[in-house]
């Protein structure tokens, strides 16, 4: 397990990315800046956010191995919910994803550079957890958008764990969008995804990302959130303690 006390993101290997894809960054930037002006369909969208997010990775030594793709349902209108290791989780989806999502993002996390333009090129909603009437109408909102088809990620955590490959309570109230759009759940567990952008470090690394079995609407239907979110959290955790294997 990785220790705890990371902070905020160190800026090394985000610099790494952009310096050895300086000679693209202005057409990778103008495409996704196009597309969040909804002058393409959703699906053109992700393709484009998709192809820019393999070349950061790679550019930034960034290895993503993704698990369990059999398990993402094959019917639109899902939620993903993973645990929350910070802001390079989004990209181990969006470069493993074979279907477009879109997300959940915190106000102060979407101000990013390029985040903000790939939040609206994906049509993502930012959500202000100070603010609990607007938090209240995005879940809403999501709920009401998963019901279109649309599939959705949010972070049930709330804010990013610190300690590494460990979880954070989950927030039962994350999953009323779910049980509003009576959709399936599917819960993810990230692996090392806090490295990246939180070592020290440019070295080459692994992130892995297990999308687990869902949890169909039959199976939670009884449940109230606060059970549905310790059961999700269960699940994710038990996938880390069996794939989280220290490097000899």
């Amino acid at each position: 397990m990785a220790s705890a006390g990371r902070r905020v993101e160190d800026m090394r290997r985000i610099a790494m990315m952009v310096l050895r894809l300086f000679l693209k960054a202005p057409y990778y930037l103008f495409c996704i800046w196009r597309c969040g002006r909804r002058e393409v369909g959703l699906e053109e969208a992700y393709a484009c956010v998709k192809k820019v997010t393999k070349a950061a990775n790679r550019a930034g030594r960034v290895t993503i191995e993704a698990h369990g793709l059999e398990n993402i349902p094959q019917e639109k209108g899902f939620i993903f919910f993973p645990n929350h290791q910070g802001l390079f989780d989004v990209l181990v989806f969006l470069e493993s994803c074979p279907v477009p999502f879109s997300f959940v993002i915190k106000k102060e996390a979407s101000k990013v550079i390029l985040l903000k333009q790939v939040v609206a090129a994906l049509r993502s909603i930012i959500i202000d957890r100070e603010d609990v009437r607007q938090s209240m109408q995005v879940i809403n909102q999501m709920a009401e958008e998963v019901k279109k088809g649309r599939n959705f990620l949010i972070f049930a955590e709330g804010t990013r764990s610190r300690e590494g490959n460990r979880l954070l309570p989950f927030k039962g109230g994350t999953f009323k969008s779910a049980q509003k759009a009576k959709c399936p759940i599917v819960p993810c567990a990230l692996i090392d995804s806090f490295k990246p952008f939180d070592e020290k470090s440019i070295a080459p690394v692994t992130v892995k990302l297990y999308y687990l079995k869902p949890m169909y609407y039959e199976e939670y239907a009884g449940m109230k959130t606060n059970e549905i979110a310790a059961e999700v959290k269960r699940r994710i955790e038990e996938a880390i303690a069996v794939h989280d294997i220290p490097a000899v």
